[in-house]
């Protein structure tokens, strides 16, 4: 007897295939997780949906992939199990919610039915409360869909993906086992869903446009100063036509590295407040107009809150509302008003001061030493780096290195400043190089990760060689967690760790004949040597580097930092 409420569908397909085929049409391709009981029979349909299905080795470093990936290819989907699968992720997740990265967080929960009657599951508390996990990712989605009524299925479905993209934030979508193969319309599929950005109030988009103009005309040194959320919020194209018709000196934040072509004359180097090069720091805060874009002023993206810049005359830039000096104009978006700005600036009002040269300082920091040095690393790989590579940078002091290294052309900055969860580097390489591999790109993904990092997720190697990635571990043995030795406690045993068989990981998780390579690297000489070797550069595979640098070495910026942040705390508790 044919059920009446599916007899009226065009086209009647599964919950499941309608949520796995809109993740396709919008161009993902692979679908990182782990299988649990209470989504396996999801995971049935992701192969018929025309997705792969990535397996990784646990949810959380399922949840850093998904980050990468995302931040590679534009969006990406996770899928987990209820209660213990989605809480092993919610730390990843939350890290793409702080940081705007579009994720689509799919669980598998328990039936209706089994919530209707508040069965005594495993996975639960055992409170009969279904709904507790959901309300938790509640604070970190900016949407959430229970499917449970299968007549609105396919339009919280759209909506949730819709709301991914256009907020790129993650959403959560709740998919009970009982709704997996319930029908639904499929005729929705023949139409894309829209993803387009709501227009800005024309009026209200032209007031703003026009305030802008007359401050940018009325500069004598105006500069742009590019931060990440116009990665995030893709304004990089508008960015680029601005600088292109302008010809303004662009400065980066150390979230927005990457954003704008660092081999450009107008291109100016790192800001971040004192952390920043004498000559950036000058050029930025001697400017009576500094025109920012996607601003995140966190502590270690300003390096400890230390900009010397004024609100006075500063022009904010952002994805849901504008600011030009102390008035804000909520609901102007930053993309129309770019593009306006580009369309009418009068170039020949602008008064234009060129940007300083940027060049890897690679000789002027080399000393007698064969000692591996940060202050000579970081602009040593700056002239290895090729155009279009993907760099992944953990947080410690990889991240405050990557500020001394001039990318060529096209390199995808990959790095967590703002969120800083120590090992999501792993799990985002292993993400980014799919995500390039998926776009059928021959790009090489090159980690920089520090070995107390890279413990903590280490398995996620497994999941590169099972997929045949390409990718090159710098791994930075200083014998534990450098940023917390600097942070507090140098000599503290609570940031040693102990010392592993680095170099045999590749083997450990299941590296073929052929398929990896693994060095170790305890000299200026034996580093330059590597860099400079043709195989090294054009490996496909897995490439492992146990890289040494002393145990009390960082980048001038991490000691920077460092030294501003204990000076700040200092003045609080002074203050308290």
């Amino acid at each position: 007897m044919s059920d009446i409420r599916t007899q009226n569908l065009q086209k009647p397909v599964t919950v499941a295939e309608y949520l796995f085929r809109r993740l396709n049409q919008i161009g993902i391709r692979s679908v990182h997780g782990v299988p649990g009981d209470f989504n396996l029979v999801a995971l049935d349909y992701v192969p018929k949906a025309g997705l792969k299905w990535v397996g990784s080795v646990n949810e959380l470093n399922a949840a850093y992939a998904a980050d990468g990936y995302a931040r590679a290819k534009g969006i990406s989907a996770l899928v987990t199990t209820f209660g213990v699968g989605e809480l092993s992720a919610i730390n990843g997740i939350a890290g793409a919610f702080s940081e705007h990265v579009p994720v689509i967080h799919i669980v598998g929960c328990p039936s209706t039915i089994s919530q209707r009657n508040g069965m005594l599951l495993h996975h639960t508390l055992g409170n009969g409360d279904f709904h507790v996990f959901a309300n938790m990712s509640e604070h970190i989605s900016c949407d959430v869909a229970k499917l449970v009524k299968p007549s609105e299925i396919a339009a919280q479905i759209d909506h949730a993906i819709r709301e991914c993209w256009v907020r790129s934030r993650p959403v959560y979508i709740w998919l009970p086992t009982d709704m997996v193969e319930k029908k639904i319309e499929g005729a929705r599929l023949d139409q894309d869903i829209d993803l387009s950005e709501p227009e800005n109030d024309k009026d209200r988009e032209d007031y703003v446009v026009d305030v802008v103009l007359k401050y940018l005309h009325a500069a004598k040194n105006p500069v742009v100063l590019v931060d990440a959320c116009a990665i995030r919020h893709r304004v990089t194209e508008e960015i680029n036509k601005l600088i292109e018709k302008t010809k303004l000196p662009v400065f980066v934040t150390p979230m927005g590295k990457g954003a704008f072509d660092e081999t450009s004359e107008h291109y100016g180097g790192v800001y971040a407040g004192t952390g920043s090069l004498p000559e950036v720091s000058k050029r930025v805060e001697g400017s009576d107009l500094v025109l920012s874009i996607g601003a995140i002023k966190s502590d270690f993206n300003t390096a400890g809150f230390s900009y010397h810049t004024s609100q006075l005359n500063t022009i904010d830039l952002h994805s849901d509302h504008c600011t030009v000096r102390y008035s804000e104009y909520p609901g102007v978006a930053m993309r129309g008003v770019l593009r306006k700005v580009t369309e009418r600036v009068d170039v020949y009002k602008l008064s234009v001061t060129p940007s300083p040269q940027v060049e890897n300082a690679v000789s002027e920091n080399k000393d007698d030493s064969q000692t591996i040095t940060q202050a000579w690393f970081w602009p040593r790989v700056g002239e290895y780096f090729q155009e279009g590579d993907v760099v992944v940078t953990e947080t410690g002091t990889s991240n405050f290195g990557i500020w001394e290294s001039k990318f060529p052309k096209n390199v995808l900055g990959v790095t967590q400043v703002l969120w800083g969860s120590i090992g999501w580097s792993v799990g985002a390489t292993q993400g980014a190089a799919l995500a390039v591999k998926d776009l059928g790109q021959d790009r090489r993904t090159i980690l920089f990760v520090g070995d107390g990092s890279f413990q903590l997720t280490c398995q996620e190697v497994s999941t590169m060689m099972k997929h045949n990635l390409r990718v090159t571990i710098f791994l930075i043995y200083n014998e534990g967690f450098t940023i917390e030795r600097y942070i507090h406690g140098m000599e503290a045993d609570y940031n040693d760790i102990i010392r592993w068989n680095y170099t045999d990981i590749p083997a450990v998780f299941g590296a073929k004949e052929g398929h990896a390579q693994k060095f170790v690297i305890k000299t200026k000489d034996e580093l330059e040597k590597l860099l400079k070797d043709k195989d090294f550069n054009e490996f496909k595979g897995l490439q492992f580097v146990e890289l040494w640098m002393p145990k009390d070495d960082a980048p001038r910026a991490l000691k920077l930092t460092a030294e501003i942040s204990a000076k700040n705390n200092s003045r609080i508790e002074d203050e308290q």
